[in-house]
């Protein structure tokens, strides 16, 4: 089976850069029917190049992501996650928010991976096309940005007819450059925010939907809030339905429940593929739009459903950090996203 340098590249800066997988280490990767076999085998040499130990655990795709999933994982899976050090979970639909992750996490013990990738190539661009510890030392910086500005308020627009404005919140996960203790870790290339959820109003209009499959939208779907959700318009008639539900699943009411979380994409090596979400995420200028019931809140994130906003800009108070989807943050992020690069070599 070839395997191009790229994606040799890809799992290594994931498996020793990213999660510093140590000698004599238990990994499992997880992985569904969907998942390429040459991303699988890349991760897996990976980490026998480390010294660890891996365990592959492939199974049928989810029809649901986090605690909707439960009654479709196998006891063996949660013993074995409970028992790891490292979990790079490729599955998509995911296990973060599910019984099993939840009792890896409280076992504290294992560096869980929310990857949800099916295609080697997506996998290349995300960890092996560009320049991984510029990167990360942008993102970083980046969440240490909104950490400090909590209490600020914050809006962003898009060309579409987004018109938000939010107070942000502390973060809820801090990113790390290396992720060598215990808890759930994602994909570097884009940074969450989090609003105080009563505080979200205006008006988003959202391109490509994420709620029982992902798939981009054929008609924008436009979604009014005011502290909760209050309604949404437009999209096809295959997509009304179907929000609607996962939004009042996730609500954990029957109401439509919060925006919980925006981000800023801003990885220079990314395509959009309309295809694979978290890589479509982390497109420059995106803002991927949580809703629903609090992932740290009791029954939150069973179905999850987000949205993505392409192009948007972002102010965090009177700083302007995107324009039209280019970064134009001031003084050391600037620097910082200057010096990212794409590698294709």
């Amino acid at each position: 089976m070839f395997t191009s340098k790229r994606l040799v590249r890809a799992a290594e800066n994931l498996v020793v850069r990213h999660f510093a997988v140590g000698a004599g280490e238990s990994v499992v990767i997880t992985a569904d029917t969907a998942t390429e076999p040459a991303l699988i085998r890349a991760v897996t040499d990976a980490v026998v190049r480390a010294g660890a130990k891996p365990l592959v655990a492939i199974a049928p795709q989810l029809p649901f992501q986090g605690g909707l999933s439960d009654p479709y994982v196998s006891d063996a899976l949660k013993a074995a996650v409970v028992a790891c050090d490292v979990w790079f979970d490729f599955c998509f639909p995911y296990h973060a928010g599910s019984g099993a992750q939840s009792a890896a996490m409280e076992a504290k013990r294992c560096r869980y991976a929310l990857l949800a990738l099916a295609e080697a190539e997506s996998f290349e661009r995300l960890y092996g096309c560009v320049d991984f510890p510029a990167m990360m030392d942008f993102n970083v910086a980046l969440a240490e940005y909104f950490a400090e500005a909590a209490g600020e308020q914050v809006r962003f627009t898009c060309p579409l007819g987004t018109d938000v404005t939010l107070t942000l919140d502390k973060l809820k996960m801090i990113r790390q450059r290396v992720c060598q203790g215990p808890g759930m870790h994602t994909v570097p290339g884009t940074q969450s925010f989090y609003p105080v959820m009563e505080s979200v109003k205006g008006r988003i209009v959202i391109q490509a939907l994420f709620d029982e499959y992902y798939r981009h939208l054929r008609q924008p779907i436009t979604i009014e809030v005011d502290g909760k959700i209050q309604g949404f318009s437009g999209g096809g008639t295959e997509d009304r339905p179907s929000f609607g539900r996962a939004l009042r699943r996730a609500s954990g009411k029957g109401d439509l429940g919060y925006f919980v979380h925006f981000t800023l994409g801003f990885h220079p090596g990314t395509k959009l593929t309309e295809r694979q979400f978290i890589e479509d995420i982390r497109i420059p200028g995106s803002n991927a739009i949580g809703m629903g019931l609090p992932w740290w809140e009791p029954g939150g994130g069973e179905n999850h459903p987000d949205g993505i906003v392409l192009d948007q800009s972002l102010w965090v108070g009177d700083v302007q950090l995107v324009k039209d989807g280019d970064f134009v943050g001031p003084g050391r992020l600037a620097t910082l996203h200057a010096a990212m690069s794409r590698q294709l070599d």
